[in-house]
């Protein structure tokens, strides 16, 4: 039962990285208004607003995305390790 929960843990994590990816590239080369887009960026955006909040940009760069991949990894990888103290 733990092994089936921590690939599930890691399936999940993994799908928030690629959202989190997608919504980057997406960002470049579509419009906010494209629909495909637009699903990306409410799976996305709700995560990345609480970073957002604490971490100012820097210039014109937004390091939001790539704190929450570091996040959703470390919190997966602790998940993960817990299940099988």
């Amino acid at each position: 039962m733990n092994l089936i929960l921590a690939e599930a843990i890691r399936w999940f994590s993994q799908v928030i990285v690629i959202l989190v990816l997608a919504h980057i590239i997406l960002s470049y080369f579509l419009s906010p208004y494209h629909p495909i887009r637009a699903f990306v960026d409410r799976l996305v955006e709700p995560l990345l607003a609480p970073i957002r909040r604490v971490v100012p940009l820097v210039g014109m760069l937004d390091f939001s995305p790539m704190i929450l991949i570091i996040l959703v990894q470390l919190i997966a990888q602790v998940l993960v390790s817990l299940l099988f103290l």
